[in-house]
């Protein structure tokens, strides 16, 4: 199973506003400030926010001295991850069965030879229920970490039109 990078870009641009902060998100940060400290071009953190926005996780909203933003549309401790994790990689289940029994040695097998689920498939999808069940549990403050001061620091330089308000 592999959850692809945009669940950690997804993450880690709702929580970072507040980690530099030290608190929950009050007010809206620029999408190109978020852009820019998350290190993705703005286009790509639209991309990547569009969903979670329609989720409801954060909302648009006007940022203090651009043309747009984002803020969280709920306290961080109400939006679990599996919810973001939905979002980002869509319903269906992680762990994607490619039927490789029916490769190899098994591609001259006839059909009636794999009548039943493939073994891997069936356990992997037994699991599948306790990561949702935990991430469920899960929010987006639960994964807040302390930052670095230099980190901080670097990010609340940038320039005006991208920088977190005060």
């Amino acid at each position: 199973m592999k959850l692809g990078e945009g669940v950690e870009w997804g993450l880690g641009c709702c929580v970072m506003p507040a980690r530099l902060d030290g608190e929950a998100v009050v007010s809206a940060v620029s999408a190109v400030w978020l852009a820019g400290a998350s290190g993705l071009p703005v286009p790509c953190l639209d991309k990547r926010f569009q969903g979670l926005v329609r989720a409801g996780v954060p909302r648009s909203a006007p940022a203090p001295g651009a043309r747009g933003g984002f803020r969280m549309a709920r306290p961080l401790e109400r939006s679990t991850l599996v919810g973001v994790v939905a979002v980002i990689e869509g319903p269906a289940d992680a762990f994607r069965c490619a039927e490789i029994r029916r490769q190899g040695a098994g591609a001259e097998a006839s059909g009636r030879e794999f009548g039943g689920p493939d073994g891997i498939s069936t356990v992997m999808r037994q699991g599948e229920p306790a990561w949702r069940r935990e991430l469920g549990v899960r929010t987006i403050a639960d994964v807040m970490a302390p930052t670095s001061a230099p980190t901080a620091d670097r990010a609340r330089r940038r320039p005006a039109s991208e920088r977190m308000p005060a």
